[in-house]
């Protein structure tokens, strides 16, 4: 019945998706110009494609030349969507993981003295706001591709190697968010887990048909942190958008794998099922991403050491990408 059901709800989806891009290519809807120069950072599919970190490393090219730096996001999966949260002044983390949804939390605590986090589902608002209170130079627009209420300087895709199309089909049947004529709109595209994949030139060759001759970057995550010390077989799990690849870049013996939904909130009860689980299959210690840590911080894990593995984008030709961010926060 769900398999029947889907289909028709992508081409309703298709239908309002369309006409709402038609308003704003019209002038119908219109795009606002911020005060300060803005890069948006999005993908063409729901699900993870490795946007996180990439907005990360994108503050700090940007923080390297002397700018005040702010990430706008919406937030996903806080506790009060509609509420705007400072989650960090660009020295302070002022927020909790529930009260400013676990992503914003993380680029909060990753980028201390280097960029300020508003979650914010109106983008202009906490926009204006970062401009007044916090002397804002510039905006990195964290999911913003959709987003096209705010005008931007640098419009950046990424596409996950891995699963770059997402099925093919739009939403709820598939995980496209928009046709990949939306493509067009892009500056660039940077391709994410380019290890994971093998028909690159594929990728790429479809990109360039819908973008045209728009730069495309190859990028893949390496683990920045440690992992030789981690006691081997292991128990991993994790409440991401792409578990698969989170799992291939564990360096271990893997004995028990276990997915939660995205942006997952744990409970007792579950760890306590999970670290039991590991035990019977042999599990000597367990293993998560940085997201899902910081949901993890008043949960016991019992005698299983916890360990978490954070990754950052290594990307092919980052002084070319690097270049384009400058030029456009200089704009």
């Amino acid at each position: 019945m769900k398999s029947l059901i889907l289909p028709p709800l992508s081409v309703l989806y298709g239908a309002v998706t369309r006409t709402r891009l038609s308003l704003y290519r019209r002038g119908t809807f219109h795009s606002t110009k911020l005060k300060r120069p803005v890069i948006s950072v999005g993908n063409i599919t729901t699900g993870g494609t490795g946007k996180t970190p990439l907005v990360e490393w994108i503050a700090r090219t940007v923080a390297a030349e002397g700018k005040k730096v702010c990430i706008l996001t919406r937030g996903y999966g806080r506790d009060n969507p509609d509420r705007q949260v400072v989650v960090s002044d660009g020295t302070t983390v002022m927020a909790s993981p529930s009260e400013a949804g676990d992503e914003p939390f993380l680029l909060a605590t990753n980028l201390v003295g280097v960029a300020a986090v508003i979650s914010n589902a109106d983008r202009i608002e906490a926009a204006n706001g970062a401009i007044k209170h916090l002397g804002t130079d510039c905006f990195v627009l964290d999911d913003g591709f959709q987003h096209l209420r705010v005008e931007r300087d640098l419009n950046i895709v990424t596409i996950d190697a891995t699963n770059p199309w997402g099925g093919g089909h739009l939403l709820p049947y598939g995980r496209l968010r928009e046709p990949l004529t939306g493509l067009s709109r892009a500056d660039c595209v940077v391709i994410t887990r380019t290890d994971q994949a093998n028909d690159l030139d594929e990728i790429r060759s479809e990109i360039l048909r819908y973008a045209g001759n728009v730069p495309v970057f190859l990028s893949r995550m390496r683990i920045r942190n440690a992992a030789e010390g981690i006691p081997s077989p292991v128990a991993a799990f994790c409440g991401v958008g792409n578990p698969r690849s989170f799992f291939r870049q564990i360096p271990h013996e893997i004995v028990l794998e276990k997915t939660f939904p995205d942006h997952h909130r744990y409970s007792q009860s579950e760890i306590d099922s999970l670290v039991e689980a590991a035990k019977q299959a042999g599990a000597k210690s367990l293993v998560t991403t940085a997201k899902d840590s910081v949901k993890l911080k008043s949960i016991s894990v019992g005698d299983l050491p916890l360990h978490v593995l954070e990754i950052e984008p290594q990307i092919d030709n980052a002084a070319e990408l690097a270049r384009l961010i400058v030029n456009a926060v200089k704009a």
